[in-house]
This record gives structure tokens, sequence and C-alpha cells, in this order.
């Protein structure tokens, strides 16, 4: 341990930040976790929770977001994190989608998933319109992020003893030394998960590799009647989700998708429906890039995401809530740089932080430690 400070300090308690808590933890490591706000109020709340394994890019991501699942597993039982439901729908529309699934199952992706056939989509979704076949994948789970990004924190203090200190901005990061508006903080090593602050710390080193904002607009509608089985997509993802998007069949798709639907593209638009504990549905989402997206969540957008919502499972229910928000977006799948020794800047750059930080995390400590 450094003398007279902590082994690792992290900036930032979103999830990035707090995968890295733990994993600094069960190293042994005395952790600090510094944030400047008093509660998370970020990307990592404001999304579905849903920790998506099926689609990430094939090759590393894919596997850290397979490593990650399984971290969430494990984590979720002792933490008291309840997993809501698991499993991942993809509901193909079209039959030159179900030519993407029938690809994607040929691959090592496809391990575990079953292809289903319309009428086995009809069986599962009941209430639904029919749908062309589909695929199911068991690797996806879904947690409250409200909840469970909190509580995840409150279990890294009580289990791991990780310290957290909040309402403090860093202004400075140092080789052994972070500077707080609160004073001076040593650390062995030190961690910087800044999300989209991008003029913040090391803004030299970020804006060499080109991010932008994403913002995104999200809806809560009520509960519907149904238990959905798992998460549901639709063709939209395929062209989305580069596990899909890079085969050769997803050419024809993308192709029908801009002569169908070329709102829905021009907005970024793909459908990801998750249901809560209390029946409610969590319906998205939308991707505008900017350096800085305004603060106005489109009625027009929305009405998009509830167009496919009603194609691919039936009339919405009522809106109960709706919220945007934004991440880091670039053309890296995640940013992780050394700017100077015992320094670490780790960045998701793809809106996949609940799906691949924990081994991200994993992978950023054994750089350090061995």
């Amino acid at each position: 341990m450094h003398r007279n400070g902590y082994d690792v300090a992290i900036v930032g308690a979103g999830i990035v930040g707090l995968a890295h808590a733990l994993a600094a933890a069960r190293r042994g490591k005395r952790v600090l976790v510094i944030d400047r706000d008093a509660q998370a109020n970020g990307a990592s709340i404001r999304n579905f929770g849903f920790v998506t394994v099926t689609g990430q890019e094939r090759g590393l991501v894919w596997q850290r977001a397979m490593r990650t699942s399984r971290i969430w597993s494990d984590l979720a039982a002792e933490a008291g994190i309840a997993v809501v439901h698991r499993g991942l729908l993809m509901a193909a529309r079209r039959a030159d989608a179900c030519d993407v699934l029938d690809a994607f199952l040929a691959t090592e992706m496809g391990t575990g998933c079953t292809r289903l056939s319309a009428a086995d989509v009809a069986h599962r979704l009941p209430f639904a319109p029919p749908a062309s076949g589909g695929l199911w994948s068991p690797h996806d789970l879904r947690v409250e992020s409200r909840e469970a990004i909190p509580q995840l924190a409150q279990w890294l203090e009580t289990r791991w003893q990780a310290e957290f200190r909040r309402g403090l901005r860093v202004t400075e990061v140092r080789e052994g030394r972070v500077t707080t508006t609160g004073g001076a903080i040593a650390a062995e090593s030190i961690i910087v998960c800044p999300g989209d602050d991008f003029s913040g710390l090391y803004p030299d080193v970020i804006a060499a590799h080109a991010l932008v904002r994403c913002q995104l607009q999200m809806l809560r509608l009520a509960a519907p009647g149904y238990r959905l089985p798992g998460s549901v997509m639709s063709d939209l993802s395929l062209v989305r989700y580069l596990g899909y998007a890079a085969l050769p069949q997803s050419t024809a798709v993308a192709a029908r998708l801009r002569a169908e639907q070329p709102d829905h593209l021009a907005n970024g638009i793909h459908l990801i429906v998750v249901q809560s504990a209390d029946g409610s549905l969590v319906v998205g989402d939308s991707h505008h890039y900017a350096a800085t997206p305004p603060p106005f969540a489109s009625e027009a957008v929305d009405r998009l995401i509830l167009d496919e919502f009603a194609a691919v499972l039936g009339p919405a229910p009522a809106l109960r809530e709706r919220w945007t928000g934004t991440y880091a977006s670039g053309p890296e799948q995640c940013l992780i740089e050394a700017p100077e020794p015992g320094v670490r800047l780790v960045i998701v750059t793809s809106g996949s932080g609940a799906s691949t930080s924990f081994a991200i995390a994993e992978d950023v400590m054994a750089d350090l430690y061995g």
C-alpha cells in the first residue's frame, strides 16, 4: 500500500469505476472511490440495466461481455441485487433477418443460443404480431440499474471495505497523487473513469480519440398485463450491434431497413424492451451524436420508438416516464490509456458499460498488478 494512502484510488463512481473498485478489492487492495456527485446520476442509471452479451462485437468485446455477465450473476446474489429477468428474445420481423440469425448461430457467438421458428416466437410472445422467426439467448440478464448501482456501491463498502468520498471534484491527477477540492490523496495506482466528461482530466489524451457524446431517449410504459420471457429486440438491432452487423448476411437487412424505415435509422433507433419487477416496461432507444447534445427530448423520436414497439409487441401501454441520457462514443469500443506511470484512463465508448465493465476492470488490474 502507498504510504499514508490507498493502494488504488478511482475517480468516478459509475459502473466503470465500481467495476474497478471490485477488481481491485478482490486483489486485496485498499480502495478509495471519489465522485463529484452525491449519488449516481449519469449513464450508469439512465439505461436499461441490460447486460447485453448477444450481438456484441465479435472477439474481445463479446468475450468481455460473457465474463461480465457471469460476474453480474455471481455478485447479484451476494450483494442482494435482483436479476429481474434473464435471456434475450430477438424477434425477426423479416425473412432476411432470419438469415442473419442463422449466420450468427453458425459462429462461436451463437453457442448456447436457440433458433426460434415463427411458431416458437408466437408461443413465447402470444400477445404480439406474427414474426418470421427469432433467436433465444440465455446469456443476457437484466437488473434495475437505478437500484443496482447504489446497491453495488453499498456492497463494495460493507463487503470489501472500499471507501467512498462523494461531493468531491478531482482537479488534478499525477503519479501517486489525486488532488481534489477536499485536499490531496496519495495512492499507489489511480484509475480515472470520467464517463463523457472530456474536458476535465487528461483532455489532450481524450481528444486524440475523437470522442463525441451520444444522446439517447428512453421511455417507461405501464405494466401491459403480460410478462416478457426476457429482454426483446428486433430487426433494427441487427444493423446496430456489430456481432450481427459485421456478418455478410446483414447487408440485405440493412438495405431493406433503409427503404422501409429510413426515419428510424436516421435517428439511430433500435428496439430494446425490458421489464421491471412491477411489470412496467423500459423501452428505447435512439442515438444522436454531438460534442454537446441539446437537453431536449423529441416527441417525434419517441413516436418512432413506440412505432417499432407496436410492430414487434403490439399496442403500447400508457407512457409513465421519459428521460434522456448521454454517454461517450467513439470509433473504439473502449479507451484504455496509461497517461503516466501507475495511472489508467478508462472510458467505455460504445454504450456497453454495464455489459463489459467488470471484465475490462479485471484486465486493467491485471495490467497494473500482474
